[in-house]
């Protein structure tokens, strides 16, 4: 008489781990955004400091191994010249991302910015694809604003709510290159503000309706994505930007990722097929020695590294500009080059 795997019985106890994965991020913004609703009732905000090292541990410590891993777990099955082309591809655009920050600070900071909305939104439509469902968004149009709506939300919504911190941050970050604001957000940052805002609330509007109208009346993807969409935004209004940005990657992005990578590696019978473990020590080692090469080669054209301020807002803008450089062809090289697989692949 056989007995039951320990997976098959891990399951049964614990449930699917990828929905579990799920069902944590949704619990862990879900905590934040109360918790700091309620902070607040009492008159209570945690000081500037405190914030950074949140998002210095939340960046640094937790999310910057999993980008690591996004690009290992897409390249580890796909031979020697497609991983070499992805590399120099990858490398290319890290040189050229510098570049434009050395002679432009300020259109570079906006295609950063236009980084993160893209990682974050197209990345979460992937995972909704493979675990929440997207029955509703019934053509590419709707899918592209799912994922502005989505990735928005991380960028629009804490310029909104927390425009004095983010403001001071953006200064910051083009400090590191010589660069100041200058347009509609310098000389009249609270008509710009206002107009971001309504803009997004608009979008997610169209976004919420329109699945509505499309997916024939409230289906449970729906409800799901409608929920999400919600909670994102609550996330980024109640919670400080600077802590919200650096607890939002791993909580949510790298969390999710991990799941969806979860589903499509049952469809797969072995996680190292045709790599041995030495080898993959050894790309992520390499992987590491190269994210290491690219900041201190990042520190070396900056001007200003530290951005003129004091140690810790000057690394958090530091830091936040290398996330920039290597988010970019993460998305680009990693994601929207990569027809074959990518690195938010779905079957």
């Amino acid at each position: 008489m056989s007995t039951p795997s320990a997976s098959l019985v891990g399951r049964r106890f614990f449930g699917e781990p990828e929905r579990t994965a799920i069902d944590v991020s949704r619990g862990a913004l879900a905590v934040l955004t109360v918790g700091f609703a309620a902070l607040y009732a009492t008159g209570t905000e945690p000081t500037l400091r405190t914030q950074m090292l949140v998002y210095l541990v939340g960046m640094v410590a937790l999310n910057l191994p999993h980008g690591g891993y996004e690009h290992f777990s897409n390249l580890r099955r796909r031979g020697l010249p497609f991983g070499a082309r992805y590399v120099v591809l990858y490398l290319a655009f890290v040189v050229a991302f510098v570049g434009l920050f050395a002679v432009a600070p300020l259109p570079a900071l906006a295609l950063a910015f236009g980084t993160a909305v893209a990682k974050g939104g197209h990345g979460d439509l992937h995972v909704m694809d493979a675990l929440v469902g997207t029955d509703h968004l019934t053509s590419r149009p709707q899918r592209a604003l799912a994922a502005l709506v989505r990735g928005g939300a991380v960028m629009i919504v804490p310029v909104v709510f927390w425009t004095e911190t983010f403001y001071a941050f953006t200064g910051y970050m083009l400090n590191v290159f010589d660069g100041q604001l200058v347009g509609p957000a310098a000389t009249a940052p609270t008509a710009f503000t206002t107009a971001l805002g309504v803009g997004f609330g608009a979008a997610v509007l169209v976004h919420l309706v329109g699945g509505v109208v499309t997916g024939r009346g409230v289906t449970r993807s729906w409800l799901l994505d409608a929920f999400e969409t919600l909670l994102l935004v609550a996330f980024f209004a109640f919670v400080p930007v600077v802590i919200a940005i650096g607890l939002y990657f791993p909580l949510w992005y790298s969390l999710r990722q991990s799941a969806r990578s979860m589903v499509v590696e049952q469809e797969r019978p072995s996680r190292t097929e045709g790599v041995s473990v030495v080898m993959a020590w050894g790309v992520l080692v390499v992987g590491a020695l190269v994210t290491a090469l690219v900041a201190a080669s990042l520190w070396a054209v900056a001007p200003n590294p530290l951005a003129g301020a004091s140690l810790l807002p000057g690394a958090v803008a530091f830091y936040t500009i290398f996330v920039c450089v290597i988010a970019l062809p993460h998305v680009v090289v990693g994601e929207w080059l990569d027809s074959g697989r990518g690195i938010w692949y779905v079957p």
